[in-house]
């Protein structure tokens, strides 16, 4: 992060970020193996599976279980009617991250939330966990032609805030962030609660790894941006 300019924007991550979500994966996807006569997953794959997509997780599922992919357009419309059913049931907002969307707030950015996760999922569950007050855009995976770690979203997503990628800080918990905030131009803050498809976040290349979002440093970054 240099350049002397300070920052204007941040784009945050939604699961593994700002919730955890995989109470919610765990029941959605195992209701719609149940429906498909097939065995259920573990909340262990589930965990290093996330983060690139539903249909990601579909098939990726589907393949888990050894059920054909022929099946994934059903188990996709099953999948989306249990998810959209029970959003946001089993789901908890991490400790610190009220507090960090504030610190964040007050030190005059705007913020985006991007996630991989389709925007009828992500929208209803931030509004269910009082999150959205906190964002003037809210994009999903299906929001643009391609999702993280394509750095299409991200730069999307700054035209959207007015602002330049390399003032605006991209905060994630896995290396999709990190490569899509890279490609982009923007500078990347990772936490290391989420999902990061089962490799150490610490070596994903970014910026800094924090504990908690509220542990988030924004005048240092201010500094240094």
């Amino acid at each position: 992060m240099s350049g002397g300019a300070r920052l204007q924007a941040a784009i945050v991550d939604l699961d593994g970020t700002l919730i955890d979500t995989v109470g919610d994966f765990e029941l959605a996807l195992n209701r719609m193996l149940a429906d498909l006569g097939q065995r259920g997953v573990a909340r262990a794959f589930i965990e290093r599976t996330v983060g690139r997509g539903s249909e990601h997780l579909i098939r990726s599922t589907l393949t888990e279980v050894g059920a054909a992919q022929s099946l994934y357009d059903d188990a996709w419309q099953r999948y989306q009617a249990h998810y959209l059913a029970i959003n946001g049931q089993c789901a908890q907002v991490y400790p610190g991250v009220v507090e960090g969307l504030q610190q964040l707030v007050q030190a005059g950015l705007k913020l985006a939330c991007l996630t991989n996760k389709p925007g009828a999922f992500a929208r209803p569950l931030l509004a269910a966990k009082g999150l959205d007050r906190f964002f003037a855009h809210v994009f999903g995976g299906d929001a643009f032609e391609r999702k993280k770690p394509d750095p299409l979203p991200v730069q999307r997503a700054c035209a959207a805030l007015g602002s330049a990628p390399a003032r605006t800080l991209v905060i994630g918990d896995s290396s999709n962030d990190a490569r899509a905030a890279r490609a982009a131009g923007c500078p990347v803050v990772l936490v290391n609660y989420g999902y990061n498809h089962g490799e150490p976040v610490a070596a994903a290349g970014a910026d800094a790894v924090i504990e908690r979002l509220d542990a988030l440093d924004v005048g240092a970054l201010h500094g240094r941006a």
